[in-house]
């Protein structure tokens, strides 16, 4: 009712969610001086890490939904239209949102307490979600809160790498302040970092400098974790926020292989590298010396006891240039943990592509290898045992992962041709949930309304219809790692010749992929 309501205001609104469980929020904001990083630190400018955190949450609690765009709000819109470009095609998007961006907000409970939790072992499972360029803590709200209703804790990170609009650093306080002084006011401003999409050692180095960022901020969050879940008191800089002891004994952080890594784009990459890092740590004195780490965590760190074969991980529409540089070749070429002697294989890996990545050809190619047992081999058929969780929605574009597909579907469905953006994200919450439940995570069961069950179907804890292979789900498509169909794509073509679109693709998709500085233009390349 609320989302068919919400049709007719003119401020955009979310969906419900369609968890059973009430939603609850904290914006969080810790020193880095109170965490231990499992490697070393990239930057000694960056003096905070931040997070949200979305997590079930008591239901009868009175307490305010949260603002989408974050204080200060005429800042973070201005850096937003700053990153679209005014002088762009998009620029009737850009005159339309500042006007109503101030007034959106998320359907989460602010600092509600923690509902008690419902599980085996009494600890919700928890993931930990990076965003892609121009995203945010709060720009995947929707996909964190849906998931967070079904029983998950889920940390969103602002990375401060230069990927977002722009992020705010507060400032720490000083032996001169006092441990206990209240938090400064004072604030330093990150803005975005523009590089080119077009491969050259500078972009290479550029974006590896970003994910060493990355990297080191998921170390950090991860310790942060530990540190709650064990019950110890960590500085909040965010005075608005209630204490995170909440979560003391109350998150499953500690089991080797329970912890969800998810992201989209950059973010998925970001995973990707963060995951392979840590699991081929110890290996990477075999490596060839123009291999550069980017994350060196220690072999007895406790990252890389949690990070195994049967981890968890999540790529949304992963984006494979930033992990093919010369310099971290050597990693690219590595498989996911999954496919560890012993591992559970293709199962433990999801990845779903917008149709705009799928028509994207070069790229679909070297997602595929990605994806593969062996993403250094160019066989055609690859074994049985590589057949990870690989799915594309139709008539879906790049952002139909993010809050910005659900809240300006009219918007996106002129530029970029998307169609019900909300069934697209129920479906992407769908496979996230099964994949998480085929891994022995306790969460809560998938509604007959989510599973378009006509009647009154009963709620399902096994939704193995949203895995099948015979397209049984209108618009749900499954891919094969196999690289039978991409005999035309040849990488060592000119940038030009090995990106190139068909007329038939252009007239299907006639959009650039994703907005601005992500758009994957027909002149892209890996």
């Amino acid at each position: 009712m609320s989302s068919f309501l919400s049709r007719f205001s003119p401020v955009p609104g979310f969906p419900a969610y369609t968890g059973p469980h009430k939603v609850g929020t904290l914006d969080v904001e810790l020193p880095v001086s109170s965490l231990k990083s499992p490697s070393f630190a990239p930057s000694s400018d960056i003096s905070t890490v931040q997070y949200r955190v979305f997590y079930p949450c008591e239901p009868d609690v009175k307490a305010k939904p949260i603002n989408w765009i974050p204080a200060p709000q005429r800042a973070y819109v201005s850096a937003y239209s700053r990153f679209l470009g005014a002088g762009s095609y998009l620029a009737e998007f850009i005159s339309y949102i500042p006007r109503i961006l101030h007034y959106i907000s998320i359907p989460v409970l602010k600092n509600a307490p923690l509902l008690a939790p419902q599980t085996l072992n009494k600890r919700w499972p928890v993931m930990i979600f990076s965003h892609g360029l121009a995203g945010s803590r709060n720009a995947y709200s929707h996909l964190a809160g849906s998931i967070a209703s079904h029983g998950v804790v889920v940390i969103a990170i602002e990375h401060r790498d230069g990927s977002t609009p722009v992020t705010y650093v507060r400032a720490v306080p000083t032996a001169t302040t006092g441990e206990n002084a209240a938090p400064q006011s004072t604030k330093r401003t990150i803005d975005y970092r523009r590089l080119s999409h077009t491969p050259s050692p500078e972009v290479e180095d550029g974006r590896n400098e970003q994910l060493r960022i990355r990297l080191w901020e998921m170390g950090l969050v991860h310790d942060s974790l530990l540190k709650v879940a064990q019950g110890t008191e960590l500085p909040n800089l965010n005075a608005s926020s209630v204490s995170l002891s909440m979560f003391k004994e109350k998150i499953d952080v500690f089991t080797p292989g329970k912890i969800t890594f998810a992201g989209h784009s950059f973010g998925a990459a970001t995973v990707t590298q963060f995951v392979k890092s840590t699991f081929y740590s110890s290996q990477t004195s075999q490596a060839p010396k123009e291999f550069k780490p980017l994350f060196t965590p220690p072999s007895d760190s406790s990252i890389v006891q949690q990070i195994t074969p049967n981890t968890p991980v999540v790529l949304l529409d992963v984006w494979c240039f930033p992990l093919r540089t010369a310099s971290t070749r050597w990693l690219w070429n590595k498989p996911f943990p999954c496919y560890a002697p012993g591992g559970p294989d293709g199962a433990a890996l999801l990845a779903v592509e917008s149709q705009a990545f799928f028509k994207w050809r070069v790229h679909l190619k070297a997602t595929k290898q990605l994806l593969s047992h062996d993403p250094s081999s160019s066989e055609v058929f690859p074994p049985s045992s590589s057949k990870p969780h690989f799915y594309y929605a139709t008539s879906s574009a790049h952002l139909s992962q993010s809050d910005f597909g659900i809240l300006f579907p009219r918007v996106i469905k002129r530029f970029l041709g998307v169609e019900d953006p909300e069934r697209i994200m129920r479906l992407n919450v769908r496979a996230v949930l099964q994949l998480l439940r085929d891994q022995g995570i306790e969460v809560s069961a998938t509604s007959s309304a989510d599973m378009e069950l006509e009647g009154n179907g009963a709620e399902t804890h096994d939704d193995r219809l949203i895995f099948r292979r015979n397209e049984e789900i209108k618009g749900w498509n499954w891919l094969s790692t196999s690289l039978e169909d991409m005999g035309d794509v040849n990488e060592k073509k000119s940038e030009k010749d090995e990106t190139k679109f068909s007329d038939s693709d252009l007239k299907q998709d006639p959009s650039e992929v994703v907005v601005k500085n992500e758009v994957m233009k027909r002149e892209s390349s890996l």
